[in-house]
């Protein structure tokens, strides 16, 4: 898939990997629409790029991605790639009465079905470009879950699942399927497990996405995921065992 010269939605860019992803795009000769639900960080990101434009959107509202879709429909027909990078994550004990079912409908509303929803609903238009790709981003506790994002991990892999049935049934149109899968990477949205002192920067998942987006490759194990992907095919547990800093 060509990296330049395309009109790209960024749902869940105005911080950490879909910022760094929409400054790389636009760097490359895109024009990127970024989303967030914060006017105020909304406008810092669009005031720190060029060539994109921002605009306020909660995925998880209906009448908002229906406003969206519609926007898109007529101020940016020619719309070719979208990125779904929005996401949320409780991290909690699952033995502290966290209500922990309370906190995986949030996260599977969020990550899972409003990803679903808005692909759908922008669906028909990627299918009139010539060449146009969905990129859902997933994550490393999509091969093996975490067990302080134990109901993040679930909705993660209910992502993966998703994709990999929506390439199969997209394989004979216009529409290419990539998964980003990152390990634990250094934002803010991660700094409670940690991504403050073991995570990779942001600007490394995009590095490595936009290579790999070049080159079809439909599934993008960044950094450490790799290597979890490798101990997975031959030991799930051992997989386990590593995400976790367990020792076997």
């Amino acid at each position: 898939m060509k990296s330049t010269n395309n009109t790209i939605l960024i749902a869940g860019g105005t911080a950490g990997i879909g910022f760094e992803i929409a400054k790389l795009l636009t760097e490359k000769g895109n024009h990127v629409i970024i989303t967030g639900r914060d006017q105020k960080r909304l406008d810092a990101a669009v005031a720190k790029l060029d060539n994109v434009t921002g605009i306020v959107f909660d995925t998880t509202q209906e009448a908002e991605v229906d406003l969206l879709v519609d926007r898109i429909a007529t101020d940016f027909p020619t719309l070719n790639v979208v990125i779904n990078n929005a996401g949320l994550a409780y991290t909690y004990d699952v033995f502290a009465g966290n209500k922990s079912w309370e906190k995986a409908a949030e996260e599977m509303n969020t990550n899972y079905v409003s990803l679903i929803r808005l692909t759908e609903k922008l669906l028909p238009q990627l299918l009139k470009q010539e060449a146009s790709a969905l990129v859902n981003v997933s994550s490393i506790v999509a091969i093996a879950p975490g067990i302080r994002v134990l109901t993040y991990s679930s909705s993660k892999a209910a992502v993966h699942s998703y994709t990999q049935g929506l390439r199969l049934t997209l394989k004979d149109t216009s529409v290419k399927v990539f998964e980003l899968m990152p390990p634990l990477v250094n934002t803010e949205f991660s700094k409670e497990i940690g991504g403050a002192e073991n995570g990779i920067p942001p600007l490394q998942v995009a590095t490595e996405f936009a290579e790999a987006f070049e080159n079809d490759t439909y599934e993008i194990h960044v950094g450490a995921t790799a290597q979890v992907y490798e101990l997975a095919r031959t030991s799930p547990l051992v997989a386990l065992n590593a995400v976790n800093g367990v020792e076997a």
